[in-house]
C-alpha cells in the first residue's frame, strides 16, 4: 500500500479506532443478546419447565388445537388474495402510468402508519350493530364480528403491503424493456407476465409472502378487537397465549408461544437463503 493510499484510509472520515469499532460492535451485540436471543431462550425454558409431557399437553388441548386451525385457516385465506393483489398493484405501478398512482402507492403503506387496533375499530364500527351496514348483515344472518370473516378481513388489511411492498421496488429496477420485446414479438399481455414478468420477481414475491405468512399468523392487535375472544372459536395462537397468560398458566402460555417463535426462526431462516435471490433479480 503507497503512503498516499494510507494517508488517505488513516484521515477516511469513516476511519475509526479499533477501541471505537470494538465498541460499536459489542454495544450491537449486547443489544441484540438482551432484546432478541434472551426472550428467545426465554419462552422455550418456560415451555418445558415442567417438562415436555406438559409441553406436548398444553399445544394438543383443544382450545390450543382451535387457535392453530384459526391461525392457519386465517393465513390461508389471507396471504393468498394478499398475493394477487400484491401482484397486481406492484404491476401497474411498476409497469403503467395513470392518474392516481401516487395516491395507491399511500393507500398501500397506509397500515404502516396506521395501529393495528384502530383498524380493528374501525371494522367494528363499520359491520357493529350499531351501523346500517351491520344491521343489514343481522337482518341476512351474515356474521362478520366475533367470527371467522372478521379475523380474515383485519388480517388482510394489516398484512395487504407486504407483497406488493417488495415487489414494487424490484420491478421498477428491471424496467420494462424485456416486456415491450415480448409484445413486439407477438406476445399478449398474459404470455408476457406469465412468460417474462412473474419469473423475474419469482424470488422477490416468495419473500413478500413469507414476510405476509409471519405477519398474519403472528398479528394480534386488529384481530383481539374485530373476535370477541370467544374460547375455542374466535381465539388465534396470540389471542390464546393472552387468555393461558391472564390465567397464571405460564407453561401452557410460553408452550403455545413457541409455536409463534419457531415459526420466527424458520422464517428468518427461509429470510436469509432468499435475500442473496432477490438481489440477484
Amino acid at each position: 500500500m503507497t503512503d498516499y493510499a494510507l494517508n488517505i484510509r488513516t484521515n477516511h472520515p469513516l476511519a475509526e479506532s479499533r477501541s471505537v469499532r470494538l465498541t460499536l460492535i459489542g454495544t450491537a451485540l449486547f443489544y441484540i443478546g438482551v432484546m432478541i436471543f434472551l426472550p428467545l431462550i426465554v419462552v422455550f425454558i418456560e415451555a418445558l419447565r415442567q417438562g415436555m409431557g406438559a409441553y406436548i399437553d398444553a399445544i394438543t388441548e383443544p382450545d390450543a388445537q382451535a387457535a392453530i386451525k384459526l391461525t392457519l385457516l386465517t393465513a390461508s385465506i389471507a396471504v393468498p388474495l394478499n398475493l394477487v393483489f400484491g401482484l397486481a398493484a406492484s404491476w401497474a405501478i411498476a409497469k403503467h402510468d395513470f392518474r392516481g398512482k401516487h395516491l395507491l402507492i399511500t393507500f398501500i403503506d397506509l397500515p404502516f402508519s396506521v395501529s393495528p387496533v384502530i383498524s380493528g375499530l374501525i371494522y367494528v364500527l363499520l359491520f357493529g350493530s350499531q351501523a346500517a351496514l351491520g344491521q343489514w348483515l343481522d337482518s341476512h344472518n351474515i356474521q362478520i364480528l366475533f367470527a371467522v370473516p372478521g379475523i380474515v378481513i383485519a388480517t388482510i388489511f394489516v398484512t395487504f403491503p407486504f407483497v406488493a411492498r417488495e415487489m414494487i421496488p424490484l420491478m421498477q429496477e428491471q424496467g420494462i424493456e424485456e416486456e415491450e420485446a415480448a409484445i413486439l414479438l407477438g406476445a399478449t399481455g398474459w404470455q408476457t407476465f406469465w412468460r417474462v414478468t412473474l419469473p423475474n420477481v419469482k424470488w422477490g414475491l416468495l419473500y413478500g409472502v413469507l414476510l405476509c405468512n409471519a405477519r398474519a399468523m403472528g398479528e394480534f392487535g386488529a384481530v383481539s378487537v374485530v373476535s370477541g375472544h370467544i374460547r375455542g372459536v374466535t381465539n388465534t395462537i396470540p389471542l390464546h397465549v393472552e387468555i393461558l397468560y391472564n390465567e397464571y398458566n405460564f407453561v401452557a402460555a410460553f408452550a403455545v408461544a413457541s409455536l409463534l417463535t419457531v415459526l420466527a426462526l424458520v422464517t428468518l431462516l427461509i429470510k436469509e437463503w432468499l435475500e442473496p435471490r432477490v438481489e440477484k433479480e
